[in-house]
């Protein structure tokens, strides 16, 4: 055996457990299946070759694509090669890549590469896993818990099949295809209907619900997992602010139509009625406020996953309460990261998420909550498939009416405007009234304004005359005296 051609050292982790033939394989199904080899771009490490002018030839091949962002054909690969070797004294090397590649070339389609692809591809992705299962070390030590599932994650990803996207003219039987889009509804049909919402908010998408404090988002999140139980769906409701008692108890307020602080004493009557009700199942579960990242709700779903419970929604009371994974000068910024992890976590578990966001202190005083008053982070609107608003003033919460505004939707219509009724008692929101814009509301508004002060016009007008009366008796009586 040739200096050039040396196999592997004993405990070095590399190709050589697999022999010289399998190694020569392994070349040639990069050079012949690019696509494959943009896998193994992201995991083989070219020291895995024992094999001194396959590890030539993958480093001159992989080099060329990282530079270039495309991998050179065969003959543009010689050619390379030939330049390379052109000065060089390796004289051994120059004539073993020479005579591999002729008999690559008089065999091209050997038929067996794809178990040469499978196990290639297996075992550098195992490599990964363990770099990164070594390097948790370290980060155990740097007591940096939290990156350790992140590095864990990119090893586990690392190799996958890459997408390559649509192409435009070759699949466009797909464009002209219906999407079968999986929604839970909301159970409000005003705006789950098909030119707004389509049914819902949909697998992987994340709605959110912004209003000043004390307007109603608890309640409101409470209503939509409780009418996706109706729908039969399995609810997983996050609470940070409420014990998981005191949720529960305004779900059996919204399910058994019971105000909610007749619950207890109505124990029986509840129980009962849910004898009579096909429900989905429903998992209440509390995190103090701010401890829980991305990663704790990730690690309860797949405990509960073990336990046989899968969400088909998730009900997150709520995120801007929530702990990012990495620290900022910027709440801003903070805030905006919790919920670029919610939209990755609920894309890459197809599970709909709906949470709230607290307005900012000028949508506490405004007749209609907007984009632009969620509180800290205009990013956060940005992430978001669906934003809806509630809006009420003070002495609208005696009367319990407000508005719901669509402020946002990627589904379909918004900017569209909804009287309601709000009933906090039992955890119901009620639309009352035809859909109207921004505008109209504005509009409206004014008239409102305009007749309201013609009518203290009139009033005042009316009081004139006899306040007239009484100035010219009192200047009469003054004379007198």
């Amino acid at each position: 055996m040739t200096d050039s051609e040396q196999m592997p050292k004993t405990g070095v982790v590399s190709f050589g457990q697999f022999g010289k033939t399998f190694q020569e394989k392994l070349v040639q199904a990069l050079l012949t299946d690019t696509k494959w080899a943009e896998q193994m771009m992201e995991v083989i490490n070219n020291g895995y070759f024992e094999v001194n002018y396959l590890k030539f030839l993958a480093d001159r091949y992989f080099s060329y694509a990282k530079k270039y962002k495309v991998f050179p054909t065969l003959q543009l690969l010689i050619t390379i090669i030939r330049d390379d070797l052109k000065t060089g004294t390796d004289i051994i090397l120059r004539d073993q890549i020479i005579d591999y590649l002729q008999r690559m070339k008089a065999n091209p389609d050997p038929g067996d590469l794809q178990f040469v692809k499978d196990k290639s591809l297996d075992f550098c992705r195992k490599q990964a896993l363990k770099k990164a299962l070594e390097d948790a070390v370290d980060q155990i030590a740097a007591e940096r818990y939290e990156s350790i599932v992140e590095s864990i994650k990119k090893a586990v990803l690392v190799g996958t099949a890459p997408q390559l996207g649509h192409d435009f003219f070759t699949d466009y039987e797909a464009r002209f295809t219906r999407l079968q889009r999986n929604c839970v509804s909301t159970g409000i049909d005003e705006i789950d209907r098909k030119d707004i919402l389509n049914g819902g908010l949909g697998s992987g998408e994340i709605g959110v619900i912004v209003a000043a404090t004390g307007v109603g988002k608890s309640h409101f999140l409470t209503m939509l997992g409780a009418n996706a139980l109706k729908e039969g769906k399995n609810v997983l409701h996050y609470t940070f602010e409420l014990s998981e008692t005191a949720v529960g108890v305004r779900y059996d307020s919204n399910l058994c139509d019971i105000d909610s602080n007749q619950v207890i004493d109505r124990k029986n009557e509840v129980m009962e009625k849910y004898k009579d009700m096909k429900l989905g199942r429903l998992i209440i579960k509390e995190f103090p406020t701010n401890t829980a990242s991305i990663y704790t709700v990730r690690s309860h779903i797949e405990r509960l996953d073990v336990k046989g419970f899968r969400p088909d929604v998730i009900v997150i009371d709520y995120a801007d309460i929530m702990r990012s994974t990495r620290q900022f000068d910027s709440l801003r910024h903070e805030l905006k990261l919790v919920y670029e992890e919610l939209r990755s976590f609920a894309s890459e578990k197809g599970i709909p998420i709906w949470t709230a966001s607290q307005s900012n202190k000028e949508g506490s005083s405004s007749e209609i909550v907007d984009l632009s008053n969620m509180s800290e982070a205009y990013g956060k609107a940005m992430v978001a498939d669906v934003v809806l608003s509630i809006s009420r003033k003070s002495h609208e919460k005696a009367t319990g009416w407000g508005r719901l505004f669509i402020a946002k939707n990627r589904a379909g219509r918004d900017g569209l405007l909804y009287p309601i009724k709000i009933d906090t008692a039992r955890s119901k929101f009620e639309v009352v009234g035809q859909a109207g814009t921004l505008e109209d509301s504005k509009a409206d508004d004014d008239v409102a304004q305009k007749k309201a002060l013609k009518a203290k016009w009139e009033e005042l007008k009316k009081e004139l005359p006899a306040k007239k009366t009484n100035f010219e008796a009192s200047s009469s009586l003054a004379n007198v005296v």
